[in-house]
């Protein structure tokens, strides 16, 4: 028992350093799926599996959203340098939207306000 609750911590720790900013992924999306389908009757293989479709579904996601803000950055600022990652975050702060929605956010209170009404 001690040995897979180290195994577990290793695999956390690895998995909490090796992140960055895409979600998702064969991997962290595995590991979790592994952990679910482990706790559901011992079917740790399929639950591996499973996680490891919806993680690459995710990144995937990801990606297409991310190639279709670059493609919106493009069209503001044309002869942008740069990849489609960079342009996504560029777009992202000029915008206040967020990585993975297209909309700005509400909250951030930096939405546009409303044209006034005519007279």
């Amino acid at each position: 028992m001690r040995k897979i609750a180290l195994l577990g911590a290793v695999a956390v720790m690895a998995c909490a350093t090796a992140a960055h900013a895409e979600p998702g992924g064969c991997l962290k999306y595995g590991a979790v799926g592994a952990v679910g389908g482990h706790v559901a009757n011992h079917h740790t293989v399929l639950g591996a599996a499973a996680g490891c479709v919806t993680g690459m579904y995710k990144r995937h996601e990801y990606r297409k959203e991310a190639k279709a803000k670059a493609a919106l950055y493009d069209q503001e600022h044309p002869g942008a340098k740069g990849n489609y990652e960079a342009k996504a975050t560029a777009y992202d702060v000029e915008h206040s939207t967020t990585p993975g929605k297209m909309t700005p956010d509400a909250a951030s209170g930096t939405a546009p306000a409303a044209a006034p009404a005519a007279q």
